[in-house]
């Protein structure tokens, strides 16, 4: 007789805490980003610090607005790829979900993905409003909440990979 564990072990792992990890980061993202679009016309700044504003700027193209000038069609080929790298993320999820900092990586990279992904589908271009400055070096691209969740995921990946080829 099969006997079904009712309990699963650690080495399981449960896809759901990092689903609900990437919901957070949409929600997070798209709130922020709401705040935003109701509170700021295009281009308007405000002065928050010596290094930082906060700016209502739309992106139509890839990261640092690559593409962001190409008739459109920009918007449905990084829509897609957003789409498919959530599926071949919640894949690996599926399969490493017992592998914390590996999990953590994907679930940030997947929230950002996905937050971005529905600004293309809403709006044709994503919402950027993060704005940071240094005198003499000029202006960081604008970002949002969604990329800064991309790039920590992308730093948690690395540093999981060094940790295990120091292993």
């Amino acid at each position: 007789m099969a006997t079904k564990k009712i309990f699963p072990t650690k080495s399981s792992g449960s896809l759901t805490p990092w689903l609900g990890i990437a919901a957070l980061v949409i929600l997070i993202d798209q709130l922020t980003k709401i705040t935003i679009t109701k509170t700021f016309q295009l281009g308007e700044e405000k002065f928050i610090t010596s290094f930082f504003n906060l700016v209502l700027a739309y992106n139509k193209g890839a990261a640092f607005s690559f593409l962001s000038n190409s008739g459109g069609w920009q918007r449905y080929f990084f829509t897609a790829i957003g789409l498919g790298a959530a599926i071949f993320i919640v894949y690996l999820l599926k399969k490493n979900a017992s592998q914390r900092m590996f999990a953590w990586a994907l679930s940030l990279i997947l929230g950002g993905a996905l937050g971005n992904v529905i600004d293309r589908l809403l709006y044709g271009h994503v919402v950027d409003f993060l704005d940071f400055h240094w005198a003499g070096l000029g202006h960081f691209p604008a970002f949002n909440v969604a990329d800064s969740a991309i790039c920590i995921g992308a730093g948690l990946f690395i540093l999981d990979e060094l940790r295990r080829v120091n292993k």
